[in-house]
């Protein structure tokens, strides 16, 4: 195995994407965070311009990804970026990647609305702190989000066969294996 695969799995894992090869973790490990990238540099743009519009809009968009099953920027991955660089489609979200995508949406729509009615510093607080968690997830891959969905319902293989014997192990401390 390569090195750091194990981990990219964990950390794969726990966004509820399971049953995937070793090739396919380390061609997506990367490619997850696509995304949030973009989301991530738009809120900034955001929060830096203290902008409610700019903010509200990027809010939507955010939780489309928490309602359908996948995020309007990952058209411009699996359609195009993936065909370049050979690596495989981004799955179909789960209820990690989900909850993340909702959790996101309301950081963002909080951060707006206060810049909107004028508490100026509680929409800098929300978004220096969601800045901060995005960084982390788009330098790292460790999803908090998805780590506290999965405190209260871990991920599990839907077709046991179809996955052998990966299991899910967890990378957060608060979790038992």
């Amino acid at each position: 195995m390569v090195p750091g695969t194990e981990t990219n799995r964990q950390k794969i894992e726990a966004q509820g994407f399971l049953c995937l090869s070793n090739d396919e973790i380390d061609s997506l490990n990367v490619w997850l965070r696509f995304t949030p990238a973009i989301t991530l540099v738009w809120f900034t743009a955001g929060v830096w311009a203290a902008s409610p519009k700019i903010l509200f809009w990027l809010a939507m968009l955010t939780l489309l990804g928490a309602i359908l099953t996948g995020h309007p920027f990952d058209v411009l991955y699996n359609h195009g970026i993936r065909h370049i660089v050979r690596s495989p489609e981004i799955p179909v979200f789960t209820k990690q990647r989900r909850f993340a995508y909702l959790l996101a949406g309301v950081e963002i729509f909080g951060t707006s609305g206060a810049f909107f009615i004028g508490f100026y510093r509680t929409a800098y607080f929300i978004g220096i702190i969601s800045i901060i968690a995005g960084c982390v997830y788009v330098a790292t891959g460790v999803c908090a989000p998805s780590i506290l969905y999965n405190r209260f319902s871990p991920p599990r293989c839907e077709d046991e066969e179809e996955c052998g014997d990966k299991k899910f192990e967890s990378i957060s401390p608060l979790w038992p294996k």
